[in-house]
């Protein structure tokens, strides 16, 4: 999505690819519109066969001659006992076969205690399926709870980068401090990855990714404002991207770049996408552009499988067709209860035509819905049973009330929980029904850095105040930015709940405690060149039991 008063990039509607719309041509609307039939026509698009097909035939890991683990290691989804480990075998990235054949490759992997494995734990094999463009996924149980480990994968006589991890604490401990990272929008083509580069280097336990991991626009030659030599990057990245292939290869050309992998490899990342792993601004099967909503599903099945292949994810959140379950709960002690929601997949269409407009009958519609019904029921029967002290929700688009203007009716961002009032009060409701007294939301998507006050009733400042909303600023999207936008002054008039705004890239950092809460918000000065030193822009604490930001 695109912030508060600012065009997106101007572009022409996807040329969608002669595979897809034969594909969709093939199935007819009523077998397509179906998990089974998107299956198939994702399948019959790109030749796709089932994992593990007799078909693939094994390759000798002495025929690899040039490095594989060009995109890195990566950790996700930290469970008391358990750790994901990923990688991806891509020793030609920027080839859309990767530099290998269409068989498979044996992998070792190494769990161990310390850096240089002298104490290794755990130790096994696995293969990377050319189905999965040679990605691959462990999952690493019987662990310790609440340790650290340290973890690298070989294929031929190649040996990975060595990635750092940790499991959860036992999920019924009394943990008594916890600080992750939060990150989002990091369009390749808008800035160097600077800010990972410094979070790289951060003391947290986890960081989670609010969405926009990539962008589907085109990336010229140049790589835009990173303003490489001419050619540097192959012509294959200046389009759209609408299929598989292209999906894989956008993954390949932000994975490429040393920042973003040295992040990952120094922690463990829990991930939720917002629109443009996909499409700008979807909603559920309904695209940005008019297009028949067979050929969408087609290309949301392709975005989907291509982020699943490429992010450290669980078997679980393995996508069948042009479905993927992302929404899930995690657990840190008794002091953390994390519910990541998706509000993007099942979301009602932006009411009056998306874009920010002033509200009326269509957008408050009682049964519009940012989450689907299933997923808002999930989130708050998981409220009523959560013995956390704190309620964390790490989502895609801003929670809080937000005028853009200082008289009213004001108008709203229809993409964000604004344009669906009915759904946001559902889940106030329902936190407070349940006696939620620590809520926490996680949100990116708008490139700007803001620090809200949850109110039961947004249009009165004296309203019980339920909690605090954190919404990082983007790594690149926007460019530099900067630290009073064009419209810092209105919207710190018009939203006496908003507490912090700043315009500049970078991330912020979170620290749980049993008596409170602290967010410092990180920012660099500039994205269009290397070497942007970190600042703290703002810091704020919430003290447990008596939600609301403080400057700290």
């Amino acid at each position: 999505m695109t912030p508060a008063n600012h065009q997106g990039p101007a572009r022409t509607k996807p040329s969608y690819a002669p595979e897809l719309r034969a594909a969709a041509r093939s199935l007819g609307r009523r077998r397509f519109l179906t998990v089974t039939g998107a299956a198939a026509a994702l399948a019959f698009s790109v030749n796709l066969p089932a994992v593990g097909t007799a078909s693939a035939a094994e390759l000798d890991g002495a025929q690899l001659t040039a490095d594989p683990f060009t995109l890195g290691v990566a950790s996700g989804d930290p469970q008391p006992g358990s750790v994901l480990l990923w990688t991806r075998l891509a020793p030609a990235p920027y080839q859309a076969d990767s530099g290998l054949p269409a068989q498979r490759v044996e992998v070792s992997w190494e769990l161990a205690l310390d850096e240089r494995f002298r104490r290794v734990v755990r130790r096994g094999r696995t293969t990377a399926h050319p189905e999965f463009h040679h990605t691959v996924h462990v999952e690493v149980d019987h662990l310790e709870p609440g340790h650290v480990y340290h973890y690298r994968f070989r294929a031929g006589r190649y040996v990975s980068p060595v990635g750092r991890t940790r499991t959860a604490p036992a999920q019924h401990s009394r943990v008594s401090d916890l600080t992750f990272g939060l990150v989002s929008c990091q369009k390749y083509d808008e800035g160097y990855y600077t800010a990972y580069k410094h979070l790289a280097q951060e003391d947290v336990d986890v960081v989670f990714h609010l969405g926009d991991y990539l962008y589907e626009y085109a990336v010229n030659a140049t790589g835009g404002s990173r303003a490489y030599p001419a050619g540097t990057l192959p012509a294959l990245f200046n389009h759209e991207t609408v299929t598989l292939e292209d999906y894989r290869l956008r993954y390949a050309l932000y994975k490429s770049d040393p920042d973003l992998r040295a992040a990952h490899a120094a922690h463990p990342f829990i991930v939720t996408w917002d629109d443009h792993e996909t499409e700008n601004n979807y909603a559920d099967e309904t695209p940005e552009n008019s297009v028949p909503p067979e050929e969408f599903l087609i290309r949301r099945a392709a975005a989907y499988r291509a982020y699943w292949e490429n992010m450290p994810l669980r078997t679980p959140q393995l996508p069948d067709g042009p479905d993927l379950k992302l929404y899930r709960r995690l657990y840190w002690g008794r002091l953390a209860q994390f519910d990541v929601l998706d509000t993007r997949q099942y979301r009602s269409n932006q009411a009056y035509g998306d874009g920010w407009q002033y509200p009326g009958p269509e957008s408050t519609d009682p049964g519009r819905t940012l989450t689907g019904d299933t997923q808002e029921r999930w989130l708050i029967n998981g409220w009523h049973r959560s013995n956390a002290l704190w309620n964390v929700v790490p989502q895609q688009v801003t929670f809080s009330q937000r005028y853009n203007m200082t008289t009213t009716p004001s108008q709203v961002s229809m993409d964000s929980w604004d344009g669906y009032p009915a759904s946001r009060e559902r889940i106030l409701a329902g936190a407070q029904a349940a006696g939620i007294e620590n809520l926490m939301v996680l949100t990116g998507d708008v490139h700007v850095s803001y620090g809200f006050d949850i109110k039961r009733d947004f249009d009165d400042p004296d309203s019980r105040t339920l909690g605090t909303e954190i919404v990082t600023t983007s790594v690149t999207s926007g460019r530099d930015g900067s630290e009073k936008p064009s419209n810092w002054d209105t919207l710190m008039t018009a939203n006496p709940h908003l507490k912090f705004f700043n315009g500049r890239r970078g991330y912020a950092t979170v620290s749980l405690g049993r008596e409170s809460a602290r967010a410092d918000f990180k920012t660099v000065s500039h994205v269009s060149t290397q070497g942007a030193p970190l600042t703290t822009a703002g810091s704020f604490v919430t003290e447990a039991g008596e939600p609301g930001l403080k400057p700290a």
